[in-house]
C-alpha cells in the first residue's frame, strides 16, 4: 500500500509578510485569499483533508474549496511568549536567545517547544499517516513542512533552518515501508483556460 500525503502551506498573510511568528488568530490578506479562491480545483481529490489549527489554515482551506477537520498534532511550532511578535522585535531585546533557538534544536527560550521536540512531534504524525490508504491532503503551518521533510528524508534535526517553504505550495510526500519520496513545493496556480 502506497500513502500520499500532500502538505499545502497556507496562503499569504500580514503575518508571514512580516516575520511575525503566528499566534494562530492572524487572518489571510486579500491579496493571500484571491490567489487561494484562483487556485481551487487544482488538487487532486483526497480520502481525508486534514488542517492546522490556526485561522490563516483554516482560512486557506476554505478558499481552495476544501473541508476537512482541524488535527492539534499539526498544529505550528509553539513559540510560548515570542506568539504575535517579529523576529526582529524579539532580536532586538534577546539575542543570545534567539541565536541559541537557530543554533541548537533542542533549545526553547521561548518557552515553548524546542524544533526537535516539534519535529519529533510531525514525524509521529506523519509515521501515523503512512499507515492510511488514499490520498490525504493537509494545510499546514510551513514550519509543518519542514519537519515532514526533515523526517521524510532522514536529515539531521539542524536541516530545518535550511529549508524555506513558500506560502501556497504543495509538498507531495509518497510513502511505503517506512520510506518516503518527496515532491518538493508546487505553486498552486489557477487552471489554464483557452
Amino acid at each position: 500500500m502506497t500513502s500520499r500525503v500532500t502538505l499545502i502551506s497556507p496562503a499569504m498573510n500580514g503575518g508571514l509578510r512580516q516575520a511575525r511568528f503566528d499566534d494562530g488568530r492572524t487572518p489571510l490578506d486579500d491579496s493571500g485569499t484571491a490567489q487561494a479562491r484562483a487556485a481551487a480545483g487544482t488538487l487532486p481529490s483526497a480520502a481525508d483533508v486534514l488542517i492546522s489549527p490556526s485561522l490563516r489554515c483554516r482560512e486557506t482551506a476554505e478558499a481552495l474549496g476544501l473541508r476537512g477537520s482541524a488535527v492539534p498534532e499539526l498544529a505550528g511550532l509553539e513559540m510560548n511568549r515570542w506568539r504575535g511578535r517579529t523576529l526582529d522585535e524579539v532580536t532586538a531585546v534577546e539575542p543570545e536567545s534567539v541565536n541559541r533557538w537557530l543554533t541548537d534544536p533542542g533549545c526553547a527560550p521561548h518557552g515553548g517547544e524546542s524544533v526537535r521536540d516539534f519535529c519529533d512531534r510531525v514525524a509521529r504524525w506523519l509515521t501515523a499517516a503512512q499507515d492510511l490508504d488514499g490520498r490525504t491532503l493537509a494545510v499546514v503551518e510551513p514550519e509543518v513542512v519542514r519537519a515532514a521533510v526533515v523526517h521524510a528524508l532522514g536529515m539531521p534535526v539542524a536541516a530545518f533552518w535550511r529549508l524555506d517553504v513558500a506560502p501556497l505550495t504543495a509538498t507531495e510526500l509518497s510513502g511505503r515501508s517506512g520510506r518516503w519520496n518527496l515532491r518538493l513545493g508546487r505553486p498552486l496556480a489557477a487552471p489554464h483556460t483557452g
